[in-house]
């Protein structure tokens, strides 16, 4: 008998949705996998500089009404990937909410041809109107919950 396996794509959204328990920013706990070949090569989450306060610390430091202590997981999973010389050309990205304007920009420039989100969260027509002019192929992703019910019952073993 043949096990019902779960998907890829749930598979990589739900290693996002793990990573973004790492935030350190509670404004939006935010996790994002990059994807190349049906691997992992980088993970990020919404966290400080290394070594600066986080906002779980000190506080938000708020301009213009967004946190800018934070740098967003999408763009550190691009950084892990510049450091390590890792191209990120022809990658998917699996980010639990959808991407800010900024983030799309460097996703773009980084060469990602796919994003896959979970949650809606500030969908800014800007954001679609760029990925759809880049012809970047844009899902949401949906976890099937008898997935997150088997994790649920093999952590009780």
């Amino acid at each position: 008998m043949v096990r019902d396996r779960i998907s890829w794509q749930q598979y990589f959204m739900m290693q996002a949705l793990v990573i973004s328990q790492r935030s350190t920013c509670d404004r939006a706990l935010v996790g994002s996998v990059l994807v190349k070949d049906k691997r992992m090569i980088a993970t990020g989450y919404n966290g400080s500089v290394t070594g600066e306060p986080h906002c779980d610390d000190e506080g938000h430091l708020m301009v213009d009404g967004h946190c800018v202590r934070t740098i967003h997981s999408e763009m550190n999973a691009l950084i892990q990937c510049a450091k390590n010389g890792i191209s990120t050309e022809g990658c998917a990205i699996y980010v639990t909410h959808f991407p800010c304007y900024n983030c799309t920009k460097a996703l773009v420039q980084a060469g990602i041809v796919e994003v896959n989100y979970y949650y809606d969260y500030r969908d800014n027509p800007l954001v679609m109107s760029l990925l759809s002019d880049k012809h970047i192929k844009v899902q949401k992703i949906n976890i099937d919950k008898k997935y997150l019910h088997n994790l649920e019952k093999s952590l009780e073993i």
